[in-house]
């Protein structure tokens, strides 16, 4: 995507950056989801990685979806009346979201009380899997791609018509604000199976100490990954 002048404008740039992080939400929501059903089914799990798993996608996709009705949706709005109905939509479905993501909150809380060791702590925890954390964890997986596939065509056409100043300033407040849990996950959904567009321009809005770590990062999301009973 290209401006008047035939270069890449700030605004298409960033939606690429965009795409990189919902590459990273929708192979999470899939790791976990998948991770839940194993454990529900019996299969040999570390309950610990599971449990800081799902709490690392729960910020995560709630803190992407806060920053774009807290920082993206009122540029928007003010810029492109006609799409107001449309960030409305988007803004209803982060709603339901958040119920969701609140539901697999409590899920997941359920099973740390269990405990992460011995016999009966495993069969608690298989216990609760199947009763709350699977089809909770599904259900965050399944809303989150609906929503994902809704907003991209429409911040696809907004993003690149946006002012270059006004990106600059949106993409500073979020990095500034980005957590900074769980860069082992960043990192390692980012690249499995492969990179997405926009991964290069996200990267490099990370810290350079993250970016040097990134074999060590890598290295650890396929330990956390064999923990959750998926090949390496």
């Amino acid at each position: 995507m290209t401006g008047s002048s035939g270069l890449q404008t700030e605004g298409s740039r960033l939606y690429g950056e965009l795409i990189a992080v919902h590459t990273i939400m929708r192979r999470g929501a899939a790791l976990t989801a998948t991770a839940f059903a194993r454990l529900a089914s019996g299969e040999p799990m570390d309950i610990k990685v599971l449990v800081s798993t799902a709490r690392w996608l729960t910020e995560f996709v709630h803190h992407h979806h806060a920053s774009e009705d807290e920082l993206f949706w009122p540029v928007l709005r003010k810029l492109f009346p006609e799409a107001v109905a449309d960030l409305d939509k988007l803004t209803a479905e982060h709603e339901a979201l958040d119920a969701e993501l609140r539901a697999l909150t409590t899920a997941v809380d359920s099973i740390a009380a269990t405990g992460i060791k011995g016999e009966h702590a495993q069969a608690a925890a298989v216990g609760h899997a199947g009763l709350y954390g699977m089809p909770s964890s599904e259900m965050v997986h399944d809303i989150l791609i609906s929503h994902l596939d809704t907003e991209e065509p429409v911040l696809l056409d907004l993003f690149p018509r946006v002012p270059d100043a006004d990106i600059v300033r949106l993409r500073k407040a979020i990095v500034d604000g980005a957590p900074r849990s769980g860069p082992y996950f960043v990192f390692g959904l980012l690249e499995d199976p492969e990179r997405p567009p926009g991964y290069s321009d996200l990267v490099q809005n990370f810290p350079p100490p993250v970016r040097w770590l990134r074999p060590l990062l890598l290295n650890q999301y396929r330990g956390r990954k064999k923990a959750l009973g998926a090949l390496a």
